[in-house]
C-alpha cells in the first residue's frame, strides 16, 4: 500500500498565510522522512481559510526543498486557464525536478463565483472549450507530438514527463480518465458515499483506465482512539443545493449564505453534512485502509487530515508512516 499526502495549507486562528505555508513545508519534509510517496497542494481560489491558492508554486519550492518524494498538484483546476500554459508550467517543473512532478486536474472551480469571474475576466464564456477537450488538449501539448492545438509547442521538453491524474468523485470523471489514459483519483474525501466509490472504480477499470486508480481519504490518528474521535467529533458542512440543480458542498451555513449571495441565488436548500473521516489508533486506521483496499481495489491512497490544530496534523501523519512500515529516514 502506498500513501501520500494532500494539504491545503490552512489557515489556523490567530496566525497568517506565511505560517501556514511555512507549515505545509514543514509537513512535506515530514512526509518525505517517513516515506510517503506523494504530497500534493491543493487550488482554492479566494477562500481565507486556506493559503493554497497557487499550487504550482507551491511545487516548486517544496521540490526544492525535498530531496525524492514525488511532489504534485490536487488539484488545477483546469477550467479557469489555457491548457497550454498548464502545460508550460508543469513541463519547466519536470525539467527541474525530473521524475517527481505530477498533475492532477480537477473540474470544480475551488472556490467562490467572485474568484471565478476574476480568474476568467476578459474571456469569451462561448468559444471556451468544454473540460473533456481541454483535457485532450492538454494531454497533447505534454505528449510534444507532431499534431499540437494551434501548432503551439508547450516548452521546455523535460527528461520526464510530469504524471497525469485525473481528480473527480463521479462515473463521468472516471470514464473521461480511462478515455484520455490519465490515471484517475476518487475524491473520496469529498463524497464518502461507499456505492458511487464503488461504481465510479468499476467503470475506470472497464473503460480501459490505466494503472489501479488512487482514493482520496480524510484520516486521523492518534496513540489513543478516543482522542481521535474527540478530534473530529466536531467537524460538520454543509450541501447547498440551488433549483438551477447545481449543488456545492461548503463548510457552514455564513459559507452557504455568502456563495448564494455572490452567485446571484436566492432560492436553495442547505443540507448538513458530516465528513467521512478514518479515525482511530494507528492500528484502527491500518485496518480499515486495508480493507478498502480489498473492497475497491485501490493499491494508493490519498491522505488529508481534517482541519485540527497543527501539532495533531503532524502526529496524524507521523503515526500513519509508522503503521505503515515507514519510519523517519533522519534518524
Amino acid at each position: 500500500m502506498r500513501l501520500g499526502l494532500l494539504d491545503k495549507s490552512p489557515v489556523q486562528k490567530g496566525e497568517g498565510a506565511a505560517a501556514a505555508l511555512a507549515r505545509t513545508v514543514d509537513i512535506a519534509r515530514t512526509a518525505e522522512r517517513f516515506g510517503f510517496h506523494r504530497f500534493w497542494l491543493a487550488g482554492h481560489h479566494g477562500i481565507p481559510a486556506f493559503a493554497s491558492s497557487v499550487p504550482e508554486v507551491l511545487i516548486a519550492h517544496i521540490l526544492a526543498r525535498t530531496s525524492h518524494i514525488r511532489v504534485g498538484s490536487g488539484g488545477i483546476m483546469l477550467q479557469h486557464y489555457s491548457a497550454y500554459k498548464v502545460a508550460e508550467t508543469f513541463n519547466t517543473l519536470s525539467a527541474l525536478a525530473p521524475g517527481r512532478v505530477d498533475l492532477g486536474i480537477g473540474k470544480a472551480p475551488g472556490g467562490f463565483p467572485f474568484s471565478t469571474k476574476a480568474l476568467q475576466a476578459g474571456r469569451d464564456a462561448q468559444r471556451w472549450p468544454a473540460f473533456d477537450v481541454q483535457v485532450r488538449e492538454l494531454d497533447s501539448y505534454l505528449a510534444q507530438g507532431p499534431e499540437q492545438p494551434s501548432g503551439a509547442v508547450a516548452t521546455p521538453s523535460p527528461p520526464t514527463p510530469p504524471e497525469r491524474f485525473l481528480l473527480g468523485g463521479s462515473v463521468d470523471s472516471a470514464i473521461l480518465a480511462a478515455e484520455q489514459g490519465w490515471r484517475f483519483v476518487f475524491a473520496g474525501h469529498m463524497n464518502g458515499d461507499p456505492a458511487l466509490t464503488e461504481q465510479s472504480l468499476i467503470r475506470f477499470a472497464r473503460s480501459g483506465g490505466r494503472g489501479a486508480p488512487l482514493l482520496s481519504v480524510l484520516v486521523l490518528a492518534a496513540e489513543r482512539r478516543a482522542d481521535a474521535e474527540k478530534q473530529v467529533a466536531g467537524l460538520a458542512g454543509v450541501k447547498v443545493l440551488f433549483r438551477n440543480g447545481h449543488s456545492v458542498n461548503l463548510g457552514n451555513r455564513e459559507q452557504a449564505a455568502e456563495y448564494a449571495q455572490q452567485a446571484g441565488l436566492h432560492d436553495y436548500d442547505i443540507i448538513d453534512t458530516k465528513p467521512s473521516v478514518i479515525a482511530g489508533t494507528q492500528d484502527d486506521v491500518h485496518r480499515e485502509l486495508e480493507q478498502i483496499k480489498w473492497r475497491f481495489g485501490v493499491e494508493e491512497f490519498i491522505v488529508e487530515t481534517p482541519p485540527v490544530l497543527a501539532a495533531e496534523r503532524r502526529r496524524s501523519i507521523e503515526l500513519l508512516g509508522e503503521t505503515l512500515g515507514f519510519h523517519d529516514a533522519s534518524g
